[in-house]
């Protein structure tokens, strides 16, 4: 593979304007392809073969509503002593939702109504109901939009509490950047600098990075065409994308600069960067987009979505960083040593003079306390992790979508306090029979077994379906859709009904939007597990082939293991508990977005053997050239700090921006990420790692006689093309590159 990279970096610096003009080509095509086909996010969370799914399907059938129109609610309120229904107040209602009936986009608007429910016990709360023609959110013309707020505003001026509410009024939110990944990318652009200590080096990683993102975002606007996808979907890709492009680079274009300074060609330096260390973001890359795609092992097409999603950008970003990157390179040339700033060329040539003469560094004095303190390092790590993953012992997932903006959030506290925490949570269940007499006394045992349960707020009657082989029986829980005791409901009825089934011969399902959700979190929390071994198998897998050695891959499962504890428990502190949720803008919720600890699983994983590869390889060519292990880790480690602590600060900085966005699922990710990162890199990877290599000596070098031989010799580091090659010095061509 070495040697491929290696021609394939000296094609790209020699045909540099037509590898930046095929790239820009596609681009613009794909520009093109996301304007023209380009389809509405969608919020959709199903999985197909579920009870509630299939009860679902069963509904639209049997119980057919005319089209997927999307729907909204307004709430309104009169003051104590008042009701919505009568008097000055139930006439400014009813002349509100009159005028909004005639809003052109409005399919129609039913005022509130004691007999439809949608009144509360006390009147002074009460919801209209608005249908558009529009089938999404996305679609609902501006124009309508502004109608229905100024017959709104009608009523608050009579007097009233208005809210607007809703999936028509709370649309699925866009990835729409903010000044938080506005800082989060300047943050990228100092800490390059400061590692290349030249302007001209720092903007190149971040150019192909953002093209990279730029790239993946518009070929999954232009699958919306053919994919239902939700916006978290595409939001994931960008922060992703964006940090591990900018990483990627970092590590090729670190070696090439090197080089150069070392009095390497230009050209030479470029295509040896690209064969060594992009052997190693090859291997890195692949090792998270397999991690990504597996979660469609899951078998819930929302996070398949993600997961290929995400895998996308990841691919992209390898491959500008084996193309497009040594182009960019090219034009360039030499001059990637030097700066034009006189600050940064002193402190270049100050480096370059203490790397000659020996000195000491900080990665290599960093790794000797290590190994000198190594009992003590791994305990207080590993202690330190344990003790932050014990808030994973209350982990509930949800899947829940928090409204994005404040008004609908304010129309469901108003629907709450008016109607009881359930009625946005109601349980439908479906009874399926052979005939209309047998069908109806089913679902009427059924109401009254569901009457007497616990927590249960109200049942309505059975209704019959047109062709009596179906009746729905809606349940209102006396707590949110959220809450453990709606999820006891949930399995308290699926219990209860077995019976009646038995002696019915009916068949009785528990769906609706809270029973689907619930679903879709009991799922996601049987598979975490089951993933969860298999990306740590996987690693092991890899890892064994990559550094030929038993105790090194499961000392880095291990300390995945550790991280990912540590990262949960601070996400449920954070998202469940509400800690520090004042300073991060977060809200306390019951639940944990359900596909957050998967894809923390997935991308962590990947990211974390990034680092793992990155660091352990350097100390396996010291230890293959006659070092002793502990001399090796050191060395190793002085060799390899530097930069991936440079891409580990770079991606805390890109994922922890996204915590201050104004979507909550979007914090929560960014959260999350942000927190593995930091942990597995800065206490896993450059803390224990090397106190482990320090114990282990030796033995971590281990492999049995049998897999030697029959395990093949993966080059990661491109050592036998170092090798082979013989760099272009000349005298005196470091001071010159330096001052250029």
């Amino acid at each position: 593979m070495s040697t491929f990279l290696y021609r394939l970096g000296k094609f790209s610096y020699r045909r540099k304007w037509t590898v930046i003009t095929g790239w820009l080509v596609l681009l613009i095509a794909l520009a093109a392809a996301a304007v023209t086909l380009m389809k509405p996010f969608s919020s959709a969370s199903s999985i197909p073969g579920t009870e509630a799914q299939r009860a679902l399907d069963v509904l639209d059938k049997e119980f057919p509503s005319g089209g997927d129109s999307v729907m909204g609610k307004i709430v309104f309120r009169t003051a104590a002593g008042r009701t919505v229904t009568a008097g000055a107040d139930g006439a400014a209602v009813r002349k509100a939702v009159a005028s909004i009936d005639t809003v052109p986009g409005v399919k129609s608007a039913a005022a509130p109504a004691a007999a439809a429910g949608t009144v509360s016990r006390d009147g002074r709360t009460g919801i209209a109901s608005v249908t558009f023609t529009a089938d999404k959110a996305g679609d609902i013309d501006s124009a309508a939009t502004a109608a229905i707020e100024e017959a709104a505003d009608q009523a608050r001026s009579a007097g009233l509490t208005v809210t607007l509410g809703g999936s028509a009024f709370d649309p699925v939110p866009t990835a729409a950047g903010g000044p938080g990944e506005a800082a989060g990318v300047l943050v990228t652009l100092i800490v390059l600098v400061l590692v290349f200590r030249s302007l001209r080096a720092a903007i190149i990683p971040l150019a192909t990075a953002l093209l990279g993102v730029a790239i993946g975002a518009l070929s999954l606007l232009a699958l919306t065409h053919v994919v239902e996808m939700d916006s978290t979907a595409l939001i994931l890709a960008v922060m992703l994308g964006l940090a591990v492009g900018v990483d990627y680079a970092l590590f090729i274009v670190s070696r090439h600069q090197t080089q150069v300074r070392d009095g390497m060609d230009a050209e030479e330096s470029t295509a040896l960067a690209v064969g060594t260390a992009g052997s190693a973001v090859t291997f890195a890359g692949a090792t998270v987009v397999i991690a990504l795609t597996a979660l469609t092992v899951v078998r819930i097409p929302f996070l398949s979505v993600m997961g290929l999603g995400a895998a996308l950008t990841v691919v992209v970003a390898v491959l500008l960083a084996l193309t497009l990157l040594p182009a960019l390179l090219g034009l360039i040339g030499p001059r990637i040593a030097s700066s034009r700033v006189p600050a940064l060329r002193r402190s270049a040539q100050k480096a370059q003079d203490k790397r000659r003469a020996g000195d000491v560094t900080a990665g290599r004095r960093w790794a000797s306390l290590m190994a000198r303190r190594r009992w003590s390092v791994l305990l207080l790590g590993t202690v330190g992790l344990a003790v932050l993953a014990i808030p994973v012992a209350d982990l509930r997932l949800g899947l829940a979508r928090p409204s994005s903006s404040e008004e609908a959030v304010r129309a469901q506290e108003m629907t709450d306090e008016g109607f009881g925490p359930g009625y946005s949570g109601t349980l439908t269940i479906l009874v399926q029979g052979d005939g209309g007499a047998a069908t109806r006394s089913a679902a009427k045992a059924v109401a009254d077994a569901v009457a007497k349960l616990p927590d249960v707020a109200s049942v309505t009657a059975p209704v019959l379906s047109r062709t009596g082989d179906a009746a729905v029986v809606s349940v209102t829980p006396g707590s949110g859709p959220q809450s453990e005791r709606t999820e006891r409901l949930l399995t308290d009825i699926r219990t209860a009904r077995d019976g009646i089934e038995r002696g019915t011969d009916t068949d009785v399902d528990v769906t609706g939007t809270t029973a689907v959700n619930l679903d879709v979190a009991s799922k996601l929390t049987d598979a975490l597990p089951v993933y969860c071994l298999l990306v740590m198998g996987l690693a092991v897998l890899l890892l064994t082939l990559v550094f030929r050695s038993i105790a090194v891959p499961l000392k880095a499962a291990l300390g995945f293991l550790l991280s990912l504890g540590g990262s949960l428990g601070v996400l449920v502190a954070v998202l469940q508990w509400g800690w520090f949720s004042s300073v991060l803008g977060t809200e306390a919720s019951p639940t944990v977005i359900s596909f957050l600890p998967i894809l923390l699983v997935g991308i962590l994983f990947g990211l974390a053997m990034d680092y793992e590869v990155f660091l352990v390889s350097r100390m396996r060519e010291e230890h293959t050239k006659g070092k002793s292990p502990v001399d090796a880790m050191v060395q190793g480690f002085g060799h390899g700090s530097k930069v991936v602590t440079a891409a580990a600060v770079i991606m805390v900085s890109v994922f922890g921006s996204f915590i201050f966005a104004d979507i909550q699922v979007t914090k929560g990710m960014g959260l999350a990420l942000a927190v593995g990162v930091l942990l597995d890199a800065f206490v896993v990877r450059m803390t224990l790692v090397p106190a482990a290599m320090a114990v282990l000596r030796h033995a971590a070098w281990w492999l049995p006689r049998f897999l030697r031989r029959t395990l093949p010799n993966i080059d990661v580091e491109g050592e036998q093309l170092t090798l082979r090659q013989t760099p272009q010095t000349q005298p005196g061509r470091t001071e010159d590159a330096l001052t250029r």
